[in-house]
């Protein structure tokens, strides 16, 4: 079982910035969840001609050159996440249904859009291209596991908190950190979320947003 992690003080500095209301709290992603992105990661990796090696939920060891398949480092895959965010921050599509799901659930609910985004600059390029799919709500940025930052955010905050995110990684620290939150695992790409495994922590595994608007919808009415 993870440990608790700490929110950063860069991250606590964005929350604080924030006006708490009595309302509860939705806490979103954004890559894979409201934008595309293993979609668009493909189309990077096949310009440098590399591939992912399966459909497991990870980097790391599933990133390959298409002629060797041999995994690329760390190092390196982390230096190609960085280079695709320069290239196709400004350009990831909407998640169909995103921006009319959370627009309803916006109307009971408050909702911050907590992002692992690399490079500062970034996140007004990832504000702009939001509001042009209409989805204008407060966007924290964040490295690492995301468990920290939602106990940060849910403070002070009445129940229900719930967190949507992608990551395995990220709910498992969610759980550590903030166990009270309802946690929905939003994969959009099929694949990768027909072969993900749904852990005990998470109270709903979905790539649509129809069905996620409902679901938690559902929550305020029992």
């Amino acid at each position: 079982m993870p440990k608790p992690t700490p929110v950063q003080p860069e991250v606590l500095a964005q929350i604080r910035q924030l006006e708490v209301s009595g309302r509860p709290l939705i806490i979103c992603d954004v890559d894979e969840v409201i934008l595309h992105m293993i979609s668009h990661l493909e189309d990077y990796l096949d310009t440098y001609g590399l591939m992912f090696l399966n459909d497991e939920f990870r980097l790391t060891g599933n990133i390959a050159p298409k002629d060797s398949r041999t995994p690329l480092s760390s190092v390196t895959v982390r230096n190609h996440l960085l280079l695709f965010f320069e290239e196709y921050c400004d350009r990831q599509d909407m998640v169909p249904g995103a921006n009319e799901a959370l627009a309803k659930l916006a109307g009971d609910w408050d909702i911050v859009l907590l992002t692992n985004l690399p490079g500062s600059h970034n996140k007004p390029v990832r504000e702009k291209l939001l509001a042009g799919f209409d989805i204008s709500y407060p966007l924290v940025t964040n490295s690492g596991p995301k468990g920290g930052a939602v106990a940060a955010l849910a403070a002070r905050r009445p129940s229900p908190v719930v967190f949507i995110d992608d990551s395995p990684a990220n709910h498992s620290s969610v759980s550590a950190s903030f166990p009270s939150a309802v946690q929905i695992q939003f994969i959009a790409d099929p694949r990768f979320r027909n072969a993900m495994k749904k852990e005990s922590h998470i109270d709903l595994l979905t790539g649509n947003w129809q069905e996620t608007e409902t679901y938690i919808s559902a929550i305020l009415d029992g």
